[in-house]
């Protein structure tokens, strides 16, 4: 099939969209590919303020990701994942960002689910949003608008989105001006997926599956400095763009649920991997908490962290063959990363670097990965293996700096990803 002229597509869609409103099954007819995401996590203190234990109550919360993939329509998924009670979400909207907590005022889209501007999303459940013709190109910022009137309690969110998200007093879901945003958060609520379609339609996504080095701990706030960023303006550089979506949790480990830092591994693949449309690989990052926690829990402010069993390498190793297993079966190219170096951290003792080799001995060798990218190497000290390069050092020994981040990007083969 020859592929439209843009001016007969924009009138075919024009006509489609009001249809995918009011049909469920005209809706699921778009071929939809996951363009940004976010993993939720349960309401928590975090590291740092924010906004999700209290919840919201007549508030209106603006935030802005990048889009991985580009294309015609426009739609969002939010989660109620750990909600106690249904979200009733007063209205959405989703636009270009101009800067800040501005948009562009004519990209302005307002938000439906099954036609309605109103909804509510069920306690443990996730809603897509209606398509909207809004086109976006592939690195693109988009700005999504939910305004919450009636008290939500606890907030699904993500902790460590390393972006400014803005809240305002009352309704100004179609404000174009940032005005009225006077607060801030450096977390993202409620909001866990950008789609787009009518563009290419290839199973061609990458999912970085990780912990808080996926998750871009240590970047600079708002510059979109992670590995996956870093991964996805390479990918676009070399004329091949596609969504990288970051499945990053800051402190998750394999094998162990924290009500901090994440469902296990082993138990949120399937939602954060398995569930995103188009993805054909996964790169998988996985094992520093399990092996670091063990060393430090004893010591402030690490038990916070709790439960901190001693996980072995085994354990660890035993985890990753889960995930490959699972992600084989729904057909995904699997990469497994090594794991950073992490002497001069907290989690650094004789005892750990030994299951860290043991790990990565087995990453490199087994056979298991479809391919590795060597992230081990890649930031190591030439003066000592076991430390990360100090220019690759964000300052706590264990979290890339931008430039270590850029290495990671630069360490993958372009030619391992489907």
């Amino acid at each position: 099939m020859f592929p439209l002229p843009r001016r007969l597509a924009a009138i075919v869609l024009a006509v489609l969209i009001p249809l995918a409103g009011s049909s469920p099954a005209a809706a699921s007819s778009f071929a939809w590919t996951a363009s940004w995401t976010a993993s939720p996590q349960r309401p928590s203190a975090s590291f740092a303020p924010n906004w999700s234990e209290q919840g919201f109550a007549n508030q209106t919360i603006r935030q802005v990701v990048r889009a991985g993939a580009g294309g015609e329509l426009t739609r969002v998924r939010l989660s109620n994942a750990y909600g106690s009670t249904p979200l009733k979400v007063a209205g959405a909207t989703v636009a270009r960002t101009a800067s800040g907590a501005a948009i562009r005022r004519e990209s302005l889209r307002h938000l439906t689910a099954k036609g309605a501007r109103a909804f509510t999303i069920a306690p443990g459940r996730e809603l897509a949003t209606d398509a909207v013709p809004l086109r976006l190109a592939a690195l693109e910022s988009v700005t999504v608008t939910l305004y919450l009137m009636a008290t939500t309690g606890p907030a699904t969110f993500h902790a460590q989105a390393l972006a400014t998200s803005y809240r305002a007093a009352g309704d100004h879901r179609s404000d174009a001006g940032a005005t009225a945003f006077t607060q801030t958060s450096q977390s993202w609520y409620y909001l866990s997926g950008v789609d787009v379609a009518g563009g290419p339609s290839r199973r061609d996504g990458v999912v970085a599956f990780g912990d808080s080095i996926t998750d871009g701990a240590g970047s600079s706030a708002d510059a979109n400095n992670r590995y996956p960023d870093q991964l996805a303006e390479r990918l676009a550089a070399a004329g091949r763009p596609r969504a990288v979506l970051n499945q990053g949790i800051a402190g998750n480990r394999m094998t162990v649920d924290s009500a901090w830092f994440g469902d296990k591994a082993v138990d949120r693949f399937r939602r954060d991997v398995l569930g995103q449309p188009n993805v054909g690989t996964v790169i998988i990052q996985l094992g520093i908490n399990d092996i670091g926690i063990s060393e430090v829990a004893a010591a402030p402010p690490f038990p916070i962290l709790a439960p901190y069993p001693d996980v072995s390498a085994e354990q660890v190793v035993a985890g990753h063959r889960e995930l490959i297993r699972a992600a084989r079966a729904k057909g995904l190219r699997v990469i497994g990363a090594t794991l950073t170096p992490i002497k001069g951290s907290a989690y650094h003792t004789g005892r750990s670097e030994a299951k860290r080799d043991a790990i990565n001995a087995w990453i490199r060798t087994s056979g298991a990965y479809d391919a590795v990218v060597d992230l081990d190497r890649a930031l190591a000290s030439p003066d000592d293996p076991d430390r990360l390069a100090p220019a690759y050092d964000s300052g706590d020994h264990l979290h890339p700096s931008d430039a270590g981040y850029q290495a990671m990007a630069a360490a993958v083969d372009l030619a391992d990803l489907r």
